[in-house]
């Protein structure tokens, strides 16, 4: 079995729009091709996003999509991994071990100061994943948001 992990290209837009359209049904969505499609195709056109894509033996397998940011505080670059999706027949197979590794690779490369993630209080699996790899909780932060729609 071969993974390999590559950054996603406006070429790709056909490989990762049905992927990213399984990854929003995951989270309760309900399936909508052209809306996918479209806002993976802006984020690629403008430049707004980093997708690595995953295949196993020359398929798909999935992806992860990062998000720039910066602290104002330490004045440099920060990365938010705000999205990674394996499809459920290459699962278990180092697959999403590899995009984070991937994504970890190209913040540092980036001099990025970290890079960040969220995950679902019950998604117990992601969480052992990303304790096992160097991952760690927020130390006394609480996050808050302000919905405006």
């Amino acid at each position: 079995m071969s993974i390999e992990i590559r950054r996603a290209g406006n070429g790709d837009l056909d490989l990762i729009a049905p992927l990213f359209d399984l990854y929003r049904v995951f989270y309760g969505k309900p399936s909508d091709p052209a809306l996918a499609r479209d806002f993976i195709e802006a984020r690629l056109g403008r430049d707004e996003s980093v997708i690595l894509l995953a295949s196993v033996d020359g398929t798909v397998a999935g992806f992860t999509q990062l998000f720039p940011g910066f602290s104002s505080v330490s004045a440099t670059r920060t990365w938010i991994l705000n999205d990674l999706l394996v499809l459920p027949v290459a699962r278990r197979r180092g697959v999403a071990r590899a995009l984070l590794t991937a994504a970890a690779d190209f913040a540092r490369a980036d001099g990025a100061l970290r890079l960040e993630l969220e995950t679902d209080h019950d998604n117990a699996t992601a969480q052992a994943l990303y304790r096992g790899m160097g991952w760690v909780p927020y130390d006394g932060t609480l996050r808050f948001r302000l919905p405006l729609r």
